[in-house]
């Protein structure tokens, strides 16, 4: 509806160097994050094309999107592989909730951070791996690491 030079639906329109979709995207997201709503990124009409989704639903998980159409069982296996995070990123996210939960506890001291290997853990990054964590359970995930507290 804005003319864009382009048949398929949500692929960039030829010759146009930048992402044309970025914008609207984030504007989406914002509004959705605002609402504490999912934003999930809409179709993409090459049902048999499950490279070209892949690449437009990786742009998305990239930008912080939840989810995206699929309208074709061909793309399922593509939208949970790309927005559901990797073993080792759901590893990681639970070791930082598990560093975080311990150096703020009576045992770990009631620090406002941890360290955990060379990374300084804090509120935010306790956050950031809560939504990491999160998706990997709902994607049925299970750990392969385990934290093990300091030794005083």
């Amino acid at each position: 509806s804005i003319n864009m030079k382009s048949l398929v639906v949500g692929q960039q329109p030829p010759g146009y160097g930048a992402d044309a979709y970025h914008y609207i995207l984030m504007r989406i997201l914002m509004a959705a994050r605002t609402h504490d709503l999912q934003a999930i990124d809409g179709p993409y009409l090459q049902i048999r094309d499950v490279d070209g989704y892949r690449e437009v639903a990786r742009r998305a998980a990239a930008l912080g999107y939840d989810g995206k159409w699929v309208l074709h069982p061909g793309q399922i296996e593509a939208s949970n592989e790309i927005f559901s995070p990797s073993q080792e990123d759901y590893d990681h996210a639970e070791l930082i909730l598990d560093a975080y939960e311990y150096s703020t506890s009576e045992a770990g001291g009631k620090k406002g951070s941890a360290m955990l290997g060379d990374e300084m853990i804090d509120e935010a990054s306790r956050k950031m791996a809560l939504v990491i964590s999160g998706k990997g359970r709902a994607a049925g995930m299970r750990r392969t690491t385990s934290f093990e507290a300091p030794e005083a």
